[in-house]
């Protein structure tokens, strides 16, 4: 077992870059990563990658489908495209064999213009990151985009019903010495 702090990856699958779903995917994941100790926060913002995704030969997004595999937690974001998640993400995801994300404990968190589409996470996204072997033992963290303008309330809200939840997760990836496993440069 390493004693290194648990690695913190977020994950925005919204197409524009520097979007308003990268900065919800941030916030929470720096919470997350001053919970847990960690020292520092991995980004992927998938809109840089778009144009590999699809490619026979995608180098970029292989190194990020790497990073992401390694983290110990991640938030994994998107906004709600047509009530679901977005295509991109999925393209990513696809990319993944068989238990591509195995143990990695992770937040889906979903932004949508409507609070209709709360359970986007919950009935889409969730499912898929579960079939990926990815321990997902939280509700999802839904964000509506008048909500943006007071995220740091909403992630805290979101965080004080699922830390200890989180704190379990994490906890027991460590007592079975996957925390700090196969860590890769940051």
């Amino acid at each position: 077992m390493t004693s290194r702090p648990p690695a913190v990856v977020a994950v925005s699958g919204n197409p524009r870059p520097g979007s308003r779903t990268l900065l919800a995917a941030r916030t929470a994941a720096d919470r997350l990563a001053a919970l847990l100790g960690a020292d520092a926060l991995d980004a992927i913002d998938l809109a840089e990658l778009a144009g590999e995704l699809l490619a026979p030969v995608h180098p970029a997004a292989d190194a990020a489908l790497a990073r992401l595999a390694v983290a110990d937690v991640a938030v994994v974001a998107t906004p709600v495209y047509k009530a679901s998640y977005t295509g991109l993400l999925k393209a990513f995801l696809d990319l993944y064999g068989p238990d591509g994300l195995a143990g990695v404990v992770v937040v889906p968190l979903v932004v949508s213009g409507n609070p209709a589409h709360a359970l986007v996470g919950e009935v889409h996204l969730r499912p898929v990151l579960v079939e990926l072997g990815a321990v997902v033992p939280t509700r999802s963290l839904t964000v509506t985009e008048a909500q943006l303008a007071d995220l740091d309330g909403v992630v805290d809200a979101w965080l004080l019903r699922a830390e200890p939840a989180l704190l379990r997760a994490v906890g027991a990836g460590a007592a079975r010495g996957t925390v700090g496993a196969g860590a890769v440069a940051r």
